[in-house]
């Protein structure tokens, strides 16, 4: 039930409170709540806010507000480590511990330190970054070690045991960063400076945070900066702090050395990049297609990372297989681009007429579009859209810029070619005639830019408004004679 209850809408969810619910109900909805994924909480808040003032809800109001506020109190307290805390905690390729353990955790310290936890709690909303001390905080750290280190607690145990079944070994992990959390802490506050822009101090700065981690223990040094890692949005940017550490290394020192692994990891990121854009599906409509210019835009920054913060050999090693994913992304990027005259052929069909003693190219506006072709067709313009702004560096915009130049011309000829047959009443079928004219103007858009579509439309209304008179049926004059 619980599984079932988290998937719901916030807005299921304040229904399903509408009638209101007496005490022993109040409490399962406490433990349903907190159990329940951040995000779901916070749904869940925000869908009861809009019902202000409905008494019915105030009891369960009480119980979302009450865990919203543990939470909050929950990742300050436990902030240097909170982030890893993701999924099931068996991902091999960074350090990481089971979601759910985090809760179990911070049920068994306030179990430990419940004083201490008030204290916390009070002192949170006063506190400011680089102003207030984090004494409350790095102590009850403390004691989250100590009590593991104990293993007396059940919550502790219970947590232990979830964190050693996800992962061999992971108690030991935990505890080195839990040693070293008041030093992350530190760290956490100055990362926008280091991520934003490296200077001497900046980087000075950084070493010392370092030196003073390792201090902790042999394998401090990669803990710190996967813990500072998981505070990134995107945390293969870690590795700009590392090449500040280091200096900008040589690719052979880098690789040497216990950091490696940092921008190992960014480089097979890469080849999973390549392979989503590779594979991905046009089926899947616009979504599908911005999602994976997404993806090319992330592989040209993480290109650009590995080339900034690592002095790259040429040939051979790191240097070379980098270059190779470079070029790998502008042929992927020009195959999938290539695709599309074949595409836009077949979402506005044309069919070959003879004319006197020509054949020429027409419309085909005898059946309906088949939207399957254009929804096609459609992700692949949405892909070409989404990466304009990364095309230069990737390598493709010489590709990019003459496809969409050859789709323009096909576009607007088809669209001239349509509008002249409505005009002059030659059309088998105007609706369909009109809908083909609405998907041109869709297709036009992305193509030329946002206004073209709308001149797409008016030209069409103003085409469907002014039919030509039909001809009259004039005898040949040879027949008079």
């Amino acid at each position: 039930m619980v599984g079932a209850a988290w998937g719901m809408r916030p807005r299921a969810w304040s229904v399903l409170f509408m009638a209101g619910l007496p005490d022993a109900k109040i409490d399962i909805v406490r433990t349903l709540v907190r159990d329940a994924p951040d995000k779901v909480v916070t749904g869940l808040r925000n869908a009861l806010a809009l019902a202000d003032g409905d008494t019915a809800l105030a009891g369960v109001r009480r119980v979302v507000d009450a865990e919203v506020d543990d939470r909050n109190l929950r990742n300050k307290v436990l902030e240097p480590i909170a982030p890893l805390f993701v999924g099931d905690g068996s991902a091999s390729d960074r350090l990481n511990f089971p979601a759910r353990a985090l809760t179990l955790l911070w049920r068994g310290l306030k179990a430990q330190a419940p004083d201490e936890i008030g204290a916390a709690a009070r002192f949170l909303p006063d506190y400011q970054p680089d102003e207030s001390s984090t004494e409350p905080f790095d102590s009850l750290v403390e004691q989250l070690a100590y009590g593991l280190q104990v293993g007396e607690q059940r919550d502790y145990v219970a947590a232990l045991e979830m964190i050693e079944g996800a992962k061999p070994g992971g108690t030991g992990v935990l505890l080195s960063c839990l040693a070293m959390s008041a030093v992350v802490r530190r760290a956490t506050l100055r990362l926008p400076e280091w991520i934003s822009r490296t200077t001497q101090e900046r980087a000075a700065a950084a070493r010392l945070a370092y030196r003073d981690a390792c201090r902790f223990g042999d394998d401090a040094g990669p803990c710190f900066f996967e813990m500072l890692g998981a505070q990134l949005a995107e945390p293969w940017t870690i590795l700009r702090i590392v090449s500040a550490v280091m200096d900008r290394p040589a690719e052979g020192y880098l690789a040497g050395s216990e950091l490696s692994v940092f921008a190992t990891r960014l480089m097979d990121q890469l080849d999973v990049n390549l392979k989503k854009v590779s594979g991905f599906d046009l089926n899947g409509g616009v979504a599908a297609g911005a999602a994976a210019a997404a993806t090319v835009e992330t592989l040209t920054l993480q290109i650009t990372e590995l080339e900034n913060a690592i002095d790259l050999g040429r040939e051979g090693g790191w240097g070379g297989r980098i270059h190779k994913q470079k070029l790998s992304l502008a042929g992927v990027v020009e195959s999938r681009l290539r695709e599309l005259p074949k595409l836009q052929n077949a979402a506005l069909p044309s069919h070959k007429v003879r004319v006197a003693r020509a054949t020429v190219s027409e419309p085909r506006l005898t059946i309906e579009p088949d939207m399957k072709l254009v929804d096609r067709c459609r992700s692949l313009l949405a892909f070409a859209e989404g990466i304009r702004a990364s095309a230069n560096y990737g390598g493709f915009s010489s590709t990019r810029a003459k496809v969409i130049e050859a789709a323009g011309e096909t576009l607007d000829q088809y669209v001239e070619d349509v509008l002249s047959l409505v005009r002059d009443d030659e059309v088998p079928d105007r609706e369909i005639a009109g809908r083909f004219l609405q998907v041109a103007a869709e297709f036009a858009s992305p193509i030329h830019e946002p206004r073209a579509g709308d001149i797409v439309r008016r030209r069409a209304a103003t085409a469907f408004g002014a039919v030509r008179p039909q001809r009259p049926n004039l005898e040949d004059p040879a027949k008079l004679l």
